[in-house]
């Protein structure tokens, strides 16, 4: 694996680490993961991580990239578009010209650029199948943009393991703990890294429960996650609004 000193991340919840809570309460996600990994045999490595959570591709774009891109560190990573495919009115071509907008800048300012192919989440939530023409298409838009300026690409959609609840929080939006190490260890492979352990192997289904807990999970998470989401997007608020990158500076990792 080659030595990276710098490492920048932007994107959305996925790159904040949303749901991976760490016990003060703060995300740490793949990206984190990925630094710690980096930064062992790196004297002086630095970290910045500009992801905030419910940002549509251009807001990613608008708020983080020129920013990311002027660091100049070694190493970027971009990764978005879901948010915007789940809206009604998403326009894909114009989402996708972003993105390509996006690989450019930050391989002009970066050694290395990191995009993913989505996870994709029509096995695990058949509700999301009408989702997968606008996903196909912001797949197919990140692997040209990636070839047109050479980025590393990490697929994530064809893998299986994805499908599986227990790498999922509640909210079955958001990667956990379990999930986002899959992810990192993915990553490090794409980067050359030697194998820590199988990120891809399956995960032991667990055991069925009856329908009543099964009905009673169903609402409570309608009540807590899908309620809220609908308002959010009814009165044009985000998750993310007002709230600051987590590290929002290149800077060494503490111990």
């Amino acid at each position: 694996m080659s030595t990276h000193t710098t490492f920048v991340a932007v994107g959305d919840s996925f790159t904040e680490g949303m749901s991976d809570e760490l016990p003060d309460g703060t995300c740490r996600g793949w990206a984190d993961l990925v630094a710690a990994r980096l930064a062992q045999d790196t004297p002086g490595f630095r970290y910045a991580n500009l992801a905030v959570r419910g940002k549509l591709v251009g807001q990613i774009v608008d708020e983080q990239v020129g920013l990311a891109a002027d660091m100049r560190p070694d190493l970027a990573s971009f990764a978005g578009g879901m948010n915007d495919v789940m809206r009604p009115g998403c326009d894909i071509d114009r989402v996708l010209g972003r993105i390509d907008e996006a690989a450019a800048r930050l391989t002009e300012g970066s050694g290395k650029l990191l995009m993913f192919r989505v996870i994709d989440p029509t096995r695990r939530m058949r509700s999301s199948a009408r989702l997968l023409p606008r996903i196909t298409k912001l797949i197919d838009g990140v692997d040209a943009a990636a070839e047109r300026h050479g980025a590393v690409v990490v697929d994530l959609f064809s893998q299986r393991v994805f499908d599986s609840p227990a790498l999922w929080a509640e909210d079955r939006i958001h990667l956990n703990a379990e999930g986002h190490r899959r992810v990192a260890e993915a990553v490090l492979c794409a980067l050359g890294a030697d194998p820590a352990f199988d990120w891809n192997a399956t995960v032991p289904p667990a055991p069925p429960l009856p329908w009543t807990l099964r009905a009673k999970a169903e609402l409570r998470w309608a009540r807590t996650h899908v309620v809220p989401w609908i308002g959010r997007r009814l009165t044009g608020r985000s998750s993310g609004d007002n709230r600051p990158p987590k590290r929002p500076q290149l800077s060494p990792l503490q111990d």
